[in-house]
């Protein structure tokens, strides 16, 4: 990796990229691949006609090339009766794993929480991923024991 990389927020033309990321990162945690319309998905999520409800935050290299994403949005916390910013996704592809890339994600969407002025940040890792757990013990972050569960609604409803 040669200059400094930047870390912004994803723009209309990233979007093939992200998608590309998006399936690496599926792939990388065993899960089922994205959706074959994700990138309409993703530009209607973030750019479409309504407001933006979800964030996107890409890690750009020296030479363009997008070396990894982070997503977010808030969700609300019944509990504690207030929003809080959900980290739904942080990949780096592999070879730039290391070099501090992924703190500066995290820095970015941390900043994007602030922003926001939620007072909490959420996220999932898969209990096996022993070096993402390790990272982000290094922020100070607290686990959870609870398992996440997805239900399929077949319904017309937004998707």
């Amino acid at each position: 990796m040669t200059g400094a990389p930047v870390i912004r927020h994803a723009v209309r033309t990233d979007l093939p990229d992200v998608v590309a990321l998006a399936a690496e990162h599926a792939a990388y945690e065993r899960s089922a691949p994205p959706a074959v319309d994700l990138e309409d998905r993703l530009a209607d999520a973030l750019f479409g006609p309504r407001p933006p409800w979800l964030r996107c935050l890409v890690a750009e290299l020296s030479g363009g090339e997008l070396a990894g994403y982070a997503t977010c949005s808030t969700a609300f916390d019944t509990w504690q009766g207030r929003e809080y910013l959900l980290l739904d996704c942080l990949y780096l592809r592999a070879e730039h794993r290391g070099l501090g890339l992924g703190a500066l994600l995290t820095e970015a969407v941390i900043a994007e929480g602030k922003a926001l002025g939620v007072a909490e940040m959420q996220w999932n890792t898969p209990d096996w991923n022993a070096g993402a757990i390790r990272f982000y013990d290094r922020f100070g972050a607290t686990r959870k024991d609870k398992k996440r569960f997805t239900l399929v609604l077949e319904t017309g409803g937004r998707s």
